[in-house]
């Protein structure tokens, strides 16, 4: 697909003709993408034959693939991604489980919608496997990585108002301060943005990457250690500004109480899971203080003799700490070093408003 192209999604049920399948299994997509921690989802989300699962961030569908085999072929999958290229490569590469999935286009933050179009009012399991794949970094021409010399895009979903080239030419110093001090957590974020501000106008990955790497270094010793791309930080940030992903995580995290099959004391194992996988400490922290809050009765000061908040326990942590990949997952997959999967069971569910 050319750069600037748009991607289209192909439905279930429609043909994948065979230009689209070498766009779809292009040179560099031969094996797109490899899902981190497969075992342990399906392990920890307790998959069984005949249930409901909500992928929120389907990608290649490696997990879908894993659920529905753990399932015997007979889960329903609702598979979730922004970006149209992910969905027409799930279509593709899962075609012998046509039956079984439903692929829906948008955020995961607007599941509780997506299922009521499908007919779906409660999971067995939801799965968000947060970040960016290892396509749209290495092919997908819109300008993730500083690797490439792409048009500064960062859009997951196309018809996205906002591009990175919008917020990198268009903001005050401030605003891009502020974007990547919060959303790339990174200590030179001032300076940073008032040499992209003096060097506007700025519209590929490689110049952006040589101007963050030179404010940056600057000043920095020759005996300092560099332990990341300079431009990493603000890279995420970016991305993570213009798809609006922490937003959409404490939306969809919220959205995740009202789906999740509440317990039947008749059947072992009827709980509804939630399972996380984060790959940086914004979305870990996320995750966690969210468990958390959800795992607790009361949420008053200590100080406080009598209860006035009314909160309700509503999950239960099934790890009390992140699981992270074995040695052997990250010696197979690098990508995978960061990356912490947190799982919690729905106690009971209260209508709340999203």
């Amino acid at each position: 697909m050319e750069n600037g192209a748009t991607p289209k999604y192909i439905p279930l049920g429609e043909s994948v003709s065979t230009g689209d399948q070498m766009n779809i299994l292009n040179t560099e997509q031969k094996q797109p993408h490899t899902s981190v921690m497969t075992k342990e989802v399906v392990e920890y989300l307790q998959i069984r034959d005949g249930g409901i699962y909500i992928d929120g961030t389907i990608g290649a569908g490696g997990h879908t693939e894993a659920i529905l085999q753990a399932s015997n072929n007979s889960a329903s999958i609702i598979g979730i991604d922004k970006d149209p290229e992910a969905l027409n490569l799930t279509e593709f590469l899962l075609r012998p489980y046509r039956e079984n999935i439903t692929l829906k286009q948008g955020s995961f933050a607007d599941m509780e919608s997506i299922c009521k179009t499908v007919g779906v009012e409660q999971v067995d399991g939801i799965l968000l496997d947060l970040g960016i794949s290892s396509m749209q970094l290495e092919s997908s021409g819109r300008g993730f990585s500083f690797i490439r010399n792409e048009p500064l895009d960062m859009r997951m979903d196309p018809q996205t108002k906002t591009t990175a080239a919008d917020i990198v030419n268009k903001y005050s110093v401030d605003e891009l301060e502020h974007v990547l001090r919060n959303f790339g957590d990174e200590p030179k974020a001032r300076r940073i943005s008032k040499i992209i501000s003096e060097a506007r106008p700025i519209s590929t990955t490689k110049q952006l990457a040589e101007l963050v790497s030179r404010a940056v270094l600057l000043n920095m010793s020759t005996k300092q250690k560099v332990k990341i791309h300079p431009a990493t930080k603000t890279f995420q940030a970016l991305r993570i500004a213009v798809n609006t992903e922490l937003k959409d995580l404490e939306v969809g995290l919220l959205s995740s109480l009202n789906l999740l099959k509440i317990p039947n004391l008749n059947r072992k194992n009827s709980y509804g899971r939630l399972a996380v996988i984060a790959f940086h400490s914004l979305e870990d922290r996320i995750v966690k203080t969210f468990i958390k809050t959800e795992s607790t009765d009361c949420l008053c000061s200590k100080k406080q003799p009598i209860c006035t908040c009314d909160h309700v326990a509503r999950l239960r942590p099934v790890t009390r700490k992140p699981l992270v990949p074995s040695s052997h997952e990250i010696l197979s997959n690098p990508r995978s070093r960061s990356s912490k999967l947190r799982v919690a069971e729905v106690l009971d569910r209260q209508v709340h408003n999203v």
